[in-house]
C-alpha cells in the first residue's frame, strides 16, 4: 500500500492517530487496535482510481481519511484536504506539518462553499469522501468540484449498490454517467474497501461552476399549478 520509503510516514500518522486524534476526539479509542486494517490501508487504496499527478479533494476529511493516506502512498498527487470544524482542520493542518507532506493543503470550508471558487478552476481529476453522508447528498456537494474528465470517488460500505438506485433522480439532475459500484484492495486487503465512481455523462459540456439541470415541468404538472384544466 505504502512505498517503502514512505512507510514511516504512514507509521508516524497512525502514531499521531492513536494519541492526539484520540484525545482530541476525532478517533474513538476502540478503533485504535484497528487503525491499520479499518482505516490507514482501506484508505490508502483508493490509490487505484487516482491517475499519476492527479489533483485530489478530500470533502469533510475529518481526521484525514482517506486523503492523508492518499497523500502519503502517493507523493505524486496533489491532495486538498476541506473540512469546515477548526478543531478538525487545526488537527489536520498540524498533522502536514507534523508528517512534512509538501503535496497537502487544508482548506476550512464545506465542500458546497467552494463550488464559484475562482482558486479551483477547473476543478479537481478525483473528489473524494468516507463516511460523511448518503451518495445523493455526496453528488449534490462534489459533482461540482469534478473537472470534466474527473470522477467522484466515494469510500463506502455494504450500502454502495443501494446507495446507488438511492441517487438516481440526484445523479440524472446533474447529468452524471451511470456509476461503478467497485471492490478496492480485492486481492491484497483482508477487508476490502467499498466505493462508488461517479463521473460526467457529458464531459464537454460541463463548465465551471457546475449546475444540476433545471428540467421544465410537463404541461399536465403547469395546468395543476395554475389550477387550469
Amino acid at each position: 500500500m505504502f512505498p517503502l520509503e514512505r512507510l514511516p510516514i504512514a507509521v508516524a500518522y497512525a502514531d499521531l492517530l492513536a494519541s492526539a486524534g484520540v484525545v482530541r476526539g476525532l478517533i474513538g479509542p476502540r478503533e485504535t487496535p484497528r487503525l491499520w486494517s479499518r482505516h490507514l490501508l482501506n484508505s490508502a487504496v483508493l490509490a487505484e482510481q487516482v491517475p499519476p499527478g492527479a489533483t485530489v479533494a478530500d470533502v469533510g476529511s475529518g481526521a484525514g481519511l482517506p486523503g492523508l493516506p492518499l497523500a502519503i502512498a502517493r507523493p505524486d498527487a496533489t491532495i486538498t484536504l476541506i473540512e469546515p470544524l477548526l478543531r478538525r482542520a487545526t488537527f489536520l493542518q498540524e498533522a502536514v506539518e507534523l508528517l512534512g507532506l509538501s503535496n497537502v493543503r487544508v482548506i476550512r470550508a464545506r465542500g458546497e462553499d467552494l463550488h464559484r471558487s475562482p482558486d479551483l478552476v477547473p476543478g479537481f481529476g478525483v473528489v473524494t469522501s468516507r463516511a460523511v453522508a448518503t451518495l445523493s447528498q455526496l453528488v449534490d456537494w462534489c459533482m461540482p468540484l469534478v473537472e470534466p474528465h474527473g470522477a467522484l470517488v466515494a469510500l463506502k460500505g455494504d450500502t454502495a449498490a443501494q446507495e446507488v438506485l438511492d441517487s438516481q433522480r440526484t445523479l440524472s439532475s446533474w447529468g452524471c454517467a451511470q456509476p461503478q459500484v467497485l471492490t478496492l484492495g480485492g486481492t491484497t486487503l483482508a477487508e476490502p474497501t467499498s466505493a462508488v465512481r461517479v463521473e460526467w455523462a457529458r464531459p464537454e459540456s460541463v463548465s465551471w461552476p457546475a449546475r444540476p439541470e433545471r428540467r421544465r415541468p410537463s404541461s399536465s404538472s403547469r395546468r395543476r399549478r395554475s389550477g387550469r384544466p
